[in-house]
């Protein structure tokens, strides 16, 4: 059954390379394995490339996937990316997975951006509300679904969005994106969390909140 899933996941991360084109450079060789030290690479996209005489089997491998993740924190979830940060053989291919554990009653992604990919998500184990707001120039449209096992929605790049576990038990999701390095900017994290901290006025009237909120979020964050 668990290879059954692993077949599903890795056949999403497998469509996502259909976006390749549109945002990560093409390579020009075989492969590009990614290198901490420069000292022997060569600089394409990214990354330094590792000397293709010195690339192993490893370098394109990544295990770990199918074991469940802790939730126990503030949101109820736990997103474990495999990018070219985790796996260097990802290194100008164009693509990336990442594993979505939520807890049971209410586990959030919060509403986070992938400034650098577009997503698209395949939930394995149970039921998810999810969603994303259209630009300004767009009205700000809300579009959502309610996902339950085998569904797949997408995410397109740049938009906020969000999953939510509307289920009792706990919800496993996975993802793929069209970049090596999607990024992630969590709305909340950034505007109320920053370093340093952004001018409460900027924020109070921005949100229209009372001062003494912005401050009160800040100090959490």
């Amino acid at each position: 059954m668990k290879s059954a899933n692993f077949l599903v996941a890795f056949a999403l991360f497998a469509f996502a390379s259909s976006f390749v084109s549109a945002y990560d450079p093409s390579p020009l060789q075989d492969f590009c394995v990614a290198i901490n030290d420069t000292k022997n690479g060569v600089f394409v996209n990214g990354k330094f490339c590792k000397d293709p005489k010195l690339v192993v089997a490893n370098d394109f491998f990544f295990s770990g996937l199918d074991e469940p993740r802790n939730t126990s924190n503030a949101v109820g979830s736990v997103v474990t990316l495999v990018s070219v940060e985790q796996l260097l053989g990802l290194n100008t291919l164009g693509v990336s997975l990442a594993r979505i554990d939520f807890a049971p009653y209410g586990g959030l992604n919060p509403p986070h951006t992938h400034p650098r990919g577009t997503e698209i998500l395949i939930v394995q184990e149970g039921t998810l509300y999810v969603g994303f707001v259209s630009s300004n120039q767009d009205k700000n449209r809300l579009f959502t679904k309610v996902l339950n096992k085998g569904d797949v929605f997408v995410f397109p790049i740049g938009m906020i969005h969000f999953q939510l576990n509307i289920g009792k038990t706990p919800a496993v999701a996975f993802s793929a994106f069209s970049t090596q390095n999607p990024g992630t900017i969590t709305i909340a994290d950034a505007l109320f969390g920053s370093n340093p901290t952004i001018n409460p006025d900027v924020l109070t009237k921005a949100f229209m909140l009372d001062k003494n909120v912005v401050k009160y979020l800040q100090s959490h964050f």
